[in-house]
């Protein structure tokens, strides 16, 4: 029906007059199909080796239970599904001036020929030590020296289980991130994690792969993202020790010291060069013990040694010894290790204007940024910015990681944010986390509306002054900019939240939803949406809480959850109705219909509010609402068996989604043009209509309606007498519902049961399956 929620919905597999199936696979698994070749695709893209298909298809479909040898079979199907065989190379660079470490990079390189002898993976866990110790240096050179032997591939994520804005990765997001290194389609990532963790572990079975799993919080966290096949070595630092890994998974601990003394001279030497160190070598000793053989202690120091030539190094020592007061919250116990001073050194050689943007830095959300977020953070224009954050870099303040995009290092954020907290007005905090909320908001704001132009509007509030944000001017780019700032996003309602931006909250939320939902974010949409919702209570404002209960009903209709999404979409329809907003009514019963169709098949009580959503839209006179509302009444009067009028309504729709360039709710338009023709004995016409449907939303990347319409497709082409084409789109339309855990998956997998009945010979097609 267009928006978040389009008429073609998965429910229709059990419609009436549908092709029903008559028996229940147990459980299938199947790799992706490729209508075009007709065969399912091997990992090259080359032509298929049915040996693997038809055995996989063979186990499942006999299988007695979902038993866990049976998902891990459809993951490795899956994982077979992808065209082309991808060696990801994510490892950061190697620091340019390592230095020591000679033991342990030994310790480690003599674990690999114990690989080929294991059954399993070699983990070298406990590269554990304080902040600053050189944990990821260690791990990132040593994974360079070694990376020759792991031919399939490195990959590298920083799970921030010590961030300072509070939240580690979630091993949802790092295994998400993998598989996207893999270059894994959207439509083809599960929704759940232990699905995702399965075709991730797929995809690596039979390689040798190094990873490396940087800064990691606990064992639980690192546990999903160990591979679990023979040839592939894991890599975890930590600040904590991982005992309970060492026990249960048999890791390999490398506790990492302090530097020794000569180490830690070596490491300086080699940064700031040996005739500065040789003219005055008792400064130097002095500036080694007083940064406590730390490497990022000594590199900071180094780095303002070298940019202050003129500078003695006997005057750097003295300030070090001055200021030793350490970053109490993280330091060792050992007043020794404090690193305080040494970031000070830096911050105090910044211009003002550089220095300013370090400490509003420290109040940024989200694990990186983008220089015009900077920009507008500080209230500057882009250009400004630009050379405050060239200076940051030089300094080794900040970490340009990606162009454009910019971090620090935890030590460096918590300093940053100590900076602010005890420097600047409490005013001057807040005015900055406001333009960075407005910066993203209103960004936000303007991709959502490329993404989905049919839905119902909000009112920003006025930007505030100082803040720049980017414009995405088309789809592409607004699911670009949407899938690299989504987690920074996330944090940003929950930093929006703890700081009472609550309008914020919930309209940053509206902004993501459509994303969120045709990515298969799921959790994440519920998350947000009852995040939205406790922020408008708390506002009592009530047009804000009516769009904030549709978000949350939405969601709940999503996952299944129909009893709560009523009780949610009708008090949306009431707080919308006192308002008198006539466009929220409106996509409250469009809503409402859906949930009147998926949870009780009740399609006259779903038609009647898809007319009161058309003439609420007339009235409003909204016709992104009125097309939607076209194609919903004419999708219930095609479940109620009148497939004239819905061709009729339907029609209507397509010329106005097309003259409005609406290509979500045409996608689903022409999802129900297939349905009706298909019923009305129109084959051929059904077949173009779908494929049409499936361009659209394969460009969309909205996943559940892909795989209604390749349903709707399979039914077309069962009807028409050609199981084989079919069988291939049915195929793919199980994967993907098997992907989001979707039960209607199971009525998929019926109809491909069934057909296997036609290969007998003397059967005709229509009395192997059940008829229209």
């Amino acid at each position: 029906m267009g928006g978040p929620y389009p008429a073609g919905s998965i429910q229709r597999l059990t419609a009436p007059g549908a092709t029903t199936p008559t028996s229940l696979v147990e459980h299938y698994a199947t790799p992706h199909v490729s209508p075009e070749r007709g065969a399912a695709a091997d990992p090259a893209g080359n032509a298929p080796s049915t040996t693997v298909t038809d055995q996989a298809a063979a186990t499942i479909i006999h299988a007695a239970d979902h038993s866990t040898a049976a998902q891990e079979l459809h993951y490795h199907a899956a994982a077979q599904a992808v065209t082309e065989p991808v060696a990801p190379r994510q490892l950061p660079p190697p620091v340019r001036h390592f230095a020591g470490r000679e033991a342990e990079l030994r310790a480690l390189t003599r674990l690999l020929p114990n690989v080929a002898e294991t059954a399993g993976t070699v983990l070298i866990t406990a590269i554990d030590g304080t902040a600053g110790i050189g944990k990821t240096a260690l791990a990132v050179y040593w994974a360079h020296q070694v990376a020759e032997r792991f031919g399939d591939g490195q990959l590298y994520v920083n799970l921030r289980g010590f961030d300072p804005s509070g939240t580690p990765m979630k091993p949802a997001e790092a295994v998400r991130g993998f598989l996207d290194a893999f270059a894994v389609p959207p439509q083809r990532i599960p929704a759940g994690l232990d699905a995702q963790v399965a075709l991730y572990r797929s995809l690596m079975a039979g390689k040798t792969m190094l990873v490396v799993l940087d800064n990691a919080r606990d064992a639980e966290q690192v546990r999903p993202l160990l591979p679990g096949a023979p040839g592939c070595v894991a890599v975890v630092t930590s600040r904590n020790q991982l005992t309970s890994l060492v026990a249960r998974e048999g890791a390999y601990p490398l506790p990492l010291d302090l530097l020794t003394h000569q180490e830690a001279r070596d490491l300086f030497t080699r940064r700031l060069g040996n005739d500065r160190v040789a003219a005055e070598p008792d400064a130097a000793a002095a500036i080694v013990i007083r940064c406590a053989r730390l490497p990022l202690a000594l590199a900071i120091v180094a780095a303002r040694a070298a940019t202050q030539p003129s500078v003695p190094l006997a005057a750097l020592a003295g300030e070090l010894q001055d200021t030793a007061t350490g970053l109490d919250t993280l330091s060792t116990g050992d007043a020794a290790t404090d690193v305080r001073a040494v970031f000070s050194w830096s911050y105090h050689a910044l211009t003002s204007g550089a220095a300013r943007l370090f400490r509003l830095l420290g109040l940024h959300p989200g694990p990186d940024t983008s220089a015009a977020a900077v920009a507008s953070l500080a209230g500057l224009t882009p250009a400004t910015a630009r050379p405050l954050l060239t200076e940051l870099a030089r300094a080794h303040l900040i970490v340009e990681h990606v162009p454009g995009r910019y971090t620090f290092h935890d030590l460096l954020r918590a300093y940053a944010t100590h900076l602010t907290c005890s420097g600047d007005p409490a005013e001057e905090r807040q005015a900055a986390v406001s333009r960075a909320l407005d910066h993203y908001l209103h960004t936000a704001h303007g991709a959502a509306r490329l993404l989905g132009p049919d839905r119902v509007p909000i009112t920003l509030s006025r930007l505030s002054p100082g803040v720049t944000p980017e414009t995405p001017t088309d789809h592409g780019q607004a699911l670009k900019w949407f899938t690299t700032e989504r987690p920074l996003l996330l944090a940003a309602i929950q930093v929006a939240a703890g700081a009472g931006f609550d309008t914020h909250v919930w309209q940053l939320t509206w902004t993501l939803t459509d994303f969120l939902r045709r990515q298969g974010h799921r959790r994440d949409w519920a998350a947000a949406g009852r995040a939205a919702l406790h922020a408008t209570q708390r506002l009592a404002d009530s047009s804000a809480q009516a769009c904030a209960e549709l978000n949350v009903g939405g969601a709940d209709l999503e996952a299944g959850r129909f009893d709560e999404a009523h009780a949610h979409l009708q008090h949306a329809l009431d707080l919308y109705g006192k308002a008198g907003d006539r466009l929220g009514q409106a996509r409250s019963h469009l809503n409402l219909a859906m949930v009147w169709e998926r949870q009780r098949c009740r399609h006259a009580d779903a038609l009647d509010h898809a007319r009161q959503a058309l003439d609420l839209s007339l009235a409003a006179g909204h016709e992104p609402g009125q097309a939607a509302a076209l194609n919903a009444v004419g999708w219930f009067y095609a479940q109620l068996g009148d497939y004239e009028q819905a061709l009729a309504y339907c029609q209507r729709a397509l010329a106005l989604l097309q003259r409005l360039g609406d290509r979500s709710c045409e996608a689903s338009t022409w999802d129900s043009l297939g349905y009706a023709y298909h019923h009305l004995g129109d084959h051929a016409g059904a077949i173009a209509c779908y494929r049409r449907s499936l361009v659209l939303w394969r460009d969309l990347g909205d996943r559940n309606e892909e795989a209604t319409s390749l349903t709707g497709l399979g039914d077309a082409h069962c009807t028409e007498g050609n199981p084989d084409a079919a069988r291939l789109v049915w195929q793919e339309a199980l994967t993907i519902l098997n992907e989001l855990g979707q039960a209607e998956g199971e009525n998929v997998g019926v109809k491909l049961h069934q057909l296997d009945y036609l290969d007998t010979g003397d059967k005709g097609l229509k009395s192997a399956v059940s008829p229209l």
